[in-house]
């Protein structure tokens, strides 16, 4: 059945006059409550649409009548067949006084899905009435005829019967929304295209399904009955709205059957699994094992369709069960002195799940223990106790201690349970002596002495104790460790501590007035022990540094002005050995106080001026007498180096010998030296080198053949000759080569580049001009 308001907004509520029977969904589609008989008349109820806002309602009667059942034959279906009549329209050529009939309410056609046919089936039959005076043909369109999913509707154009080709399937499409048109011969529209609506009728032809084949819940043990476990779920592909979706569930099995065979039950509506006894116990039984099974057809066994699922449901712990000790007394040992040991191992028993909260165990001290040198860890793999020393024990002082421990579970006791929530027991632990290292008192021991105590001095004792009274050992030895300045020794059997150098408060190894020296005492024991002690001397100062001039160089100018030198006098001593101090030039040379005057400006400084008006250029040295303020005073005479030079305006050198003025350093002169020695050096090596490549191409001129060298075997004379009847020779050439005269040279620029000279080489000595048979041996030596 469809409502159709005025306004098309109303929201319908349908109802039917009998419930029991008949129900009228959301969408209009009846359905039958129950099975039953139809007999042959005709059964009447009512439908009503009541508006939900303005509960305003409406009412219509139904007429149900049974369709005769299908032969399955291949016969054609006498039945009557439906005929849906296009309504009527006003046409332009009518009569203006023919009113258009408002457009129908299709009712939906309902088609039960997985028909066996035969098909194609015809459904209804669509016709206009104006088939009588035209020739029409008819069409459908939409989803299922020409669309997606095609050819499932056909309809026959010259008579408008609607067919179905195939079984269809509610849960892939379940409903197909058509438009039905007539056209003329030529396609004209006769008709305005109608709505067809073809709901397909669910049938009970799906299993419900589990949305999981095993569930996995958590209990805890002890829970109460009616304690929510878990929620198992299946879903139906068939319509919901029917029974043919409405799965109700059920328990069909439960393993282990202990305490109870019907520990948990099942809401059959919601899937919903509760508890419905008491005697959950995961210390028993850990797991349980439920077998559900969800039927449709509202869980009808004769018509419904069921399916099975697994629940597994474990049994969660909580802390019902305390750790016990597994004995009433521990015993341990410990040597003195260490720390961070493991001396006893506490070990406990517990029934609850291991490594959760209910089964770790928390250990503490409830006595024999008030200084707090133990404490108890728990190793979390197998939850003992570990008694472990945190500080120092002296055997001396304790030699056995009791404690009393108790333990329990990091979360309390669940409510309820009979049992203490701890357990309680004692630890005996044994102290063993070890020998000790001994010890020196005070330490660090201080001593406060003036500076130049000669070496040989007694200077204090310093000695040692040794903690172990119950051990039998010898008298302690004793030795230094560390003394930087080597001023100290000490005596090996009474520890008396001697001087072996004097000691000086500004040497380099005093900081702070302060010398720190570190001496050893060792026993003999097993094994043999040692202990460091220190002795800071604390050196008082005497006046036995003079004070000196710093710096040790200055410049100044020729004239009065500017020419003021500020100088500082510099004392290793401290206060009252120190500044301030006097300054003053000596009587002699007399030129000093002459040519300069200083005056005091602070304690620490002075300024040195020129006292005549013109002093020529040069370096001076200026002696200065400074005298500290200790007593006795301590004085000392230093020279000054003053470099008087030519000055500008601003008082700055201008001459040249500013630069020797300022003074090389001894480093800038050892630099210099070096440097001229290294150019030295490779001016030499480059000598050397010129004059062994001349050698070496002289050797090779005399490897040449005196045959095959021609400039040898050729003289020339420069001049026009006789040829072989020219046999005059100068022999004197041959026995002094250097006597050629100059002129009789020829000029290098004429001389062919192959041609050996005539003049001897410049490299060659000279050679006496005496001649004696010898020259030419000497000269092809030389």
């Amino acid at each position: 059945v469809r409502f159709r308001s005025c306004d098309g907004n109303k929201k319908i509520h349908f109802g039917s006059s009998e419930p029991e029977d008949f129900r009228v969904g959301e969408d209009g589609v009846v359905y039958a409550e129950r099975s039953f008989q139809l007999s042959a008349e005709p059964t009447e109820f009512v439908v009503s649409a009541q508006d939900k806002e303005t509960q305003q309602e409406w009412q219509m009667r139904v007429k149900l009548t049974p369709e005769p059942a299908f032969t399955g034959t291949l016969e054609k279906d006498q039945r009557k067949i439906e005929e849906i009549i296009f309504p009527w329209q006003q046409y332009k050529h009518s009569s203006p006084l023919k009113r258009q009939k408002r457009d129908w309410v299709i009712p939906p056609i309902n088609l039960p899905e997985n028909s066996k046919g035969p098909f194609p089936q015809e459904l209804v039959r669509i016709r206009s009435d104006r088939d009588k005076s035209l020739s029409l043909r008819y069409s459908v369109t939409g989803p299922g005829a020409d669309q997606p999913p095609t050819g499932i509707f056909i309809i026959n154009p010259i008579s408008g019967q609607l067919s179905v080709t195939k079984p269809l399937d509610r849960e892939q499409i379940a409903s197909f929304h058509l438009r039905a048109h007539a056209v003329d011969v030529n396609g004209n529209q006769v008709e305005n295209p109608i709505d067809i609506v073809i709901n397909v009728i669910d049938m009970n032809d799906n299993r419900p399904e589990f949305l999981h084949q095993v569930w996995n819940g958590t209990v805890p043990e002890g829970s109460k009955p009616g304690t929510y476990v878990m929620t198992v779920t299946a879903i139906d592909a068939d319509d919901p709205n029917t029974q043919n979706g409405m799965l109700r569930y059920r328990i069909l099995s439960q393993a282990p059957s202990s305490p109870s065979p019907n520990m948990f039950t099942i809401n059959n509506e919601t899937g919903d699994i509760i508890t419905v006894a008491a005697g959950l116990d995961r210390e028993k039984v850990q797991q349980y094992t439920l077998i559900i099974q969800a039927t449709d057809m509202e869980g009808n066994p004769t018509y419904g369709l069921s399916n099975t699922a697994t629940a597994v449901i474990a049994v969660t712990d909580v802390n019902d069960n305390p750790p016990e000790f597994t004995a009433m007394t521990f015993y341990g040992e410990v040597p003195e002195n260490r720390v961070d040991v493991i001396v006893a191992n506490l070990t406990v028993t517990d029934k609850d799940q291991p490594h959760t909260p209910a089964w770790n165990a928390l250990y503490r001290m409830t006595g024999g223990d008030p200084t707090g040198r133990f404490t108890i860890l728990t190793d979390p793999n197998s939850n003992d106790g570990l008694v472990t020393v945190v500080k120092p024990i002296d055997f001396e002082t304790n030699r056995m201690f009791v404690l009393t421990v108790a333990a329990e579970n990091q979360v309390p006791l669940a409510k309820g349970i009979q049992h203490p929530p701890q357990s309680t027991a004692t630890v005996s632990i044994t102290v063993i002596d070890v020998n000790e290292s001994p010890y020196f008192v005070p330490n660090p021991k201080l001593v406060r002495q003036e500076e130049g105590l000669m070496a040989g001095s007694m200077l204090t004792t310093f000695t040692a104790q040794d903690p172990d009274r119950y051990m039998q050992q010898t008298s302690l030895r004793y030795s230094k460790l560390s003394d930087p300045a080597n001023w100290l020794k000490i005596d090996p059997v009474n520890g008396q501590i001697t001087t072996t150098a004097v000691l000086d408060r500004e040497s380099i190894y005093v900081q702070n007035n302060m010398y720190n020296a570190t001496f050893l005492a060792s026993d003999n024991g097993i094994p043999p022990m040692s202990g460091t002690g220190t002795l800071q001397i604390y050196l008082l100062d005497i006046n036995d540094n003079a004070p000196q001039v710093h710096p040790k160089e200055a410049t100044t100018c020729e004239t009065v002005q500017p020419n003021a030198i500020n100088i500082t006098a510099v004392d290793p001593d401290i206060d009252p050995n120190a500044g301030p101090f006097a300054f003053e030039l000596p009587d002699t040379p007399a030129s000093i106080k002459r040519n300069w005057t200083i005056v005091r400006i602070s304690g620490d400084h002075a300024q040195l001026s020129l006292r005549i008006r013109f002093l020529e250029a040069g370096i001076y040295d200026v002696p200065i007498v400074i005298t500290d303020s200790g007593n006795p005073h301590a004085s000392s005479t230093s020279l000054l180096k003053v470099k008087v030079c030519q000055c500008d305006l601003n008082g700055d050198c201008t001459d040249v010998d500013r630069i020797v003025g300022a003074g090389l350093g001894t480093g800038a002169i050892i630099a210099i030296l070096l440097c001229i020695i290294i150019l030295l050096i490779l001016v030499l090596m480059f000598v050397v080198w010129m004059k062994r490549r001349d050698k070496e191409r002289q050797a090779k001129q005399l490897l040449i053949d005196p045959e095959d060298d021609v400039r040898d075997n050729i003289l020339k004379y420069d001049e026009e000759g006789g040829g072989e009847e020219d046999q005059d020779y100068d022999l004197s050439q041959l026995q002094q080569p250097d006597t050629v005269e100059p002129d009789a040279i020829k000029p290098v620029g004429i001389r062919r580049l192959d041609e050996r000279p005539i003049h001897a080489e410049p490299q060659y000595p000279v050679r006496s001009a005496a001649p004696h048979p010898g020259d030419i041996g000497d000269f092809i030596n030389e």
